[in-house]
């Protein structure tokens, strides 16, 4: 008796975007699985935020494809896109809403009953320690609170999968914790989150899968262990990407 074949959360082929001479995205093969924590690392201009955002809907790629759980989003938009809950990076809102106000307008977008986002945005404000800030404007809002509003949009309607560019990003301890639970249980209950860090440590933590990106390709893909083998994470993260830059004896800098 054949197994049943796993439709992987997201999978990308070929995706490209080129800018120019810049190639931010160089066909770009990568699979998702279903229920995993899948953590995107690589260094500043790796190209993670550009794949992304093609991957999510935001930025059209010049060539590929983009599979949300076998629906192909750039073909049949209104099918996928409801199965994402995406919070980009530097992430405008209609910060002269409520943080309450924002979350409901989420909800509304999303075509949700008024009495379900009622419940659904309640409960996120209570979960992300935000009741103290429901009824004050989001642009009055300090960093780390408007990252959890902004994530706290991507969650009311209940995604299957959840794609965060640096959702820890200027996020306080306590704020950071919570957020983490959140993303825990949500894999524990078969969602799929796929986020980009630049701290290996937190990848290392939470993840149960990791890309390297490095000038616009995928160097690497597969289980944290697949991926890092004997070594920490950040050896091999470097190992992958190299140190080009060139180093200085900065004697000027030591005291006399």
């Amino acid at each position: 008796m054949t197994e049943p074949v796993t439709v992987p959360a997201m999978s990308l082929r070929g995706l490209t975007k080129v800018y120019g001479s810049l190639r931010a995205a160089d066909a770009i093969d990568l699979d998702i699985p279903t229920g995993s924590f899948y953590g995107v690392v690589g260094p500043n201009g790796a190209g993670k935020t550009t794949t992304l955002s093609m991957a999510t809907g935001l930025l059209r790629p010049d060539a590929g494809t983009v599979h949300i759980c076998g629906i192909d989003l750039w073909a049949q938009p209104d099918a996928a896109k409801p199965l994402l809950g995406v919070l980009p990076d530097g992430l405008r809102t209609f910060d002269r809403l409520t943080g309450s106000e924002l979350i409901s307008y989420a909800g509304r977008l999303r075509g949700l009953d008024p009495a379900v986002i009622e419940q659904r945005r309640d409960d996120l404000i209570a979960t992300l320690d935000l009741a103290g800030a429901a009824r004050v404007l989001v642009m009055d809002y300090s960093a780390g609170m408007a990252k959890k509003i902004a994530l706290a949009c991507a969650l009311v309607h209940a995604p299957r999968v959840l794609v965060l560019d640096e959702p820890f990003e200027a996020v306080d301890p306590v704020s950071a914790t919570a957020i983490r639970r959140i993303l825990i249980d949500f894999v524990a209950g078969g969602g799929t989150v796929v986020m980009s860090s630049h701290v290996m440590a937190l990848v290392e933590r939470l993840c149960t899968h990791v890309a390297v990106v490095g000038a616009g390709r995928v160097l690497t893909a597969g289980t944290l262990d697949e991926v890092r083998g004997e070594s920490e994470l950040e050896a091999r993260f470097v190992e992958l990407v190299g140190d080009e830059r060139e180093h200085r004896d900065l004697a000027w800098l030591r005291p006399s």
